[in-house]
């Protein structure tokens, strides 16, 4: 039997823990450096989540997954949160080969944009919302 994490619109979401996640130590200067860029997009989107205000789920900035970092995850889902700027327009091979990457792993990946982030953050938490009940309800 799975364990409830927290109900969304009165609907049960389950927990998906996914253990021993491959993580590279060499990354981590790198994570500090991330951080502290400061990106807009990022910034307003943790300033949703931090501190369990979404639905009292807890969101990590910047976790290190194997060769990767990524902009948020969710340990309790098993769930990947990338914010794609512009940077990204040239990067659909790299971001396929990433995102295949860590499916193989068991993790979600909830894909959002840099301009929606910034211009439609409403229309992004409900899209949040509906991308958890979806794959995660009890």
């Amino acid at each position: 039997m799975k364990e409830i994490l927290t109900a969304i619109n009165g609907i049960s979401v389950h927990r998906n823990f996914v253990e021993n996640l491959p993580y590279n130590p060499k990354l981590k200067p790198l994570l500090n450096e991330k951080r502290k860029a400061g990106i807009l997009s990022e910034v307003i989107f943790w300033k949703q989540v931090r501190a369990k205000t979404f639905h009292n789920i807890d969101f990590d900035r910047q976790r290190i997954i194997g060769n990767y970092i990524v902009d948020f995850y969710v340990k309790t889902l098993g769930l990947v949160i990338e914010i794609d700027g512009w940077s990204h327009e040239t990067k659909e091979i790299d971001d396929e080969v990433r995102q295949k990457y860590l499916e193989s792993l068991g993790l979600k990946i909830f894909r959002i944009t840099d301009f929606d982030v910034r211009n439609n953050l409403s229309v992004v938490m409900k899209d949040l919302e509906n991308f958890i009940i979806e794959h995660y309800k009890y």
